[in-house]
């Protein structure tokens, strides 16, 4: 028996042997799956993370290029495109980076990025895969949406008091040129400016126009057959001959319109139209414009357009004089975006998303309209034409036709706040109070951020 087994040993260390090798190489064969999916995770969580700072690096040069697009031409933009990003991107492991860029000015600015390149794979190339295809895309959109803004400037007496008129000139031609630098082409941005004070100038060269109504102002310019009288009513009271003044005398400014119930109340109007933009009625007196030989009569109104050496201009020859009708102001903000009078609004192209603006400036409350107001003291007379306790009046009409309100108060002199001015406005964040002139630079500039906005969309 112990020869026997002792010639079997051998033969049985052999065997356990050969059987714990194919053990180690079971063991080995199943081992290449279980790394290569414990290494999957981690170069999956790496390749996620290098794609992460690849789209960032993006975001960044397609901002930066994105002012540019619409002057340089498709290799200028490639090229800076991948300056840009290059200079972001900086991980030497990611092979084979291209990046492609495409603008488009159709329906609004569109400049479009995307990156490319191959980052070596670590763990999983146990398994077969050598490499990750790593891609982002970016896209800065611009122009969607088309700006019109109504700038409605006080320049009554008052505004030539502690630096306002000059701080004013300053703020609103910055304004004009933050507007000015984020337009790409003709027609994103469209400007009107209606200097006021209780009348507006719509211009002298319109004399001749059929919707003005010259039965005010004929009552009071020309001349009686005797010169004892000087106004209509008490030259043919004296049964004298009237001779109005030739209408090509008159300096260009109207008052408000409508024809005033005369109960001695602040009623309304008949027909509002000192509080509406409705188109003006041949045979229709109320409907009219009303010319009127202001002693102040301001700058003539600028309609909507887009010559800024123009409204450069027009902005700087603005002189301080005369009392405050806001009313007739915002009024005629709001005609110059829709037409009417001398004023043409262009057509909306329905490619664009439009937002409508009116920013209304004063430093002071409402004295005197065409009807009511001493030119020296608040009338409230005034102020419900404008917006009453009912929610009625110029402001919400304006606010019902979708037009944003922003409304500045200087108040350099300690004035009481104007709860006219901050209930005009859409929302009390759209409402400023300035306690000096130099607050009106700083002022515009954040509404003119507010308003030139570039948004990045992914």
């Amino acid at each position: 028996m112990r020869f026997v087994l002792s010639r079997m040993l051998p033969t049985l260390r052999n065997f356990c042997a050969a059987r714990c090798g194919n053990v180690a190489i079971t063991f080995a064969l199943a081992a290449i799956p279980m790394i290569g999916v414990v290494g999957a995770a981690v170069d999956y969580s790496r390749a996620n993370r290098v794609k992460a700072s690849m789209q960032t690096a993006l975001d960044s040069a397609v901002l930066m290029i994105s002012k540019e697009a619409f002057t340089d031409t498709t290799s200028q933009l490639q090229a800076d495109a991948q300056k840009y990003f290059t200079a972001m991107f900086t991980n030497p492991e990611v092979k084979n980076v291209n990046v492609s860029v495409t603008y488009t000015n159709t329906g609004g600015s569109t400049l479009a990025a995307t990156a490319t390149g191959t980052l070596p794979a670590t763990f999983v190339s146990v398994l077969g895969f050598n490499q990750f295809d790593l891609a982002a895309s970016s896209t800065a959109k611009w122009g969607m949406t088309r700006l019109r803004v109504a700038l409605v400037l006080d320049n009554t007496g008052s505004m030539s008091q502690s630096g306002k008129i000059t701080a004013l000139k300053t703020a609103t031609n910055s304004l004009l040129t933050q507007i000015q630098n984020v337009v790409v082409s003709d027609g994103d941005a469209y400007v009107s400016i209606v200097p006021f004070v209780n009348a507006v100038n719509l211009g002298s060269a319109n004399s001749a126009a059929s919707w003005i109504d010259w039965t005010d102002w004929n009552a009071v310019n020309g001349k009686c057959s005797s010169t004892k009288y000087t106004t209509q009513s008490a030259c043919v009271a004296a049964h004298k001959t009237w001779t109005p003044a030739n209408h090509n005398t008159w300096n260009g400014c109207v008052t408000d319109r409508g024809l005033p119930i005369t109960t001695g109340s602040d009623l309304p109007s008949a027909g509002n139209y000192d509080e509406n933009v409705n188109l003006p009625v041949a045979g229709n007196l109320a409907t009219l414009y009303p010319a009127y030989q202001a002693p102040s009569c301001p700058q003539a109104a600028m309609g909507l357009n887009y010559d800024w050496s123009a409204m450069t201009t027009e902005v700087n020859n603005m002189q301080a004089g005369g009392s405050t009708d806001q009313p007739i102001g915002l009024v005629w903000g709001w005609q110059t975006l829709v037409g009417g009078g001398p004023f043409t609004a262009p057509a909306l192209d329905p490619n664009y998303q439009y937002q409508q603006v009116i920013i209304l400036l004063s430093d002071g409350l409402n004295t005197q309209d065409r009807w009511y107001g001493n030119g020296s003291t608040t009338s409230t007379q005034v102020d419900s034409r404008m917006y009453d306790s009912h929610g009625y009046g110029t402001c919400a009409n304006i606010k019902a036709a979708g037009i944003t309100i922003y409304t500045v108060q200087v108040n350099t002199d300690g004035s009481p706040t104007s709860t006219l001015l901050q209930d005009c406005a859409t929302d009390l964040g759209k409402f400023f109070l300035l306690t000096s002139a130099d607050e009106i630079v700083t002022t515009f500039n954040a509404i003119g951020t507010s308003l030139t906005k570039l948004h990045l969309a992914q």
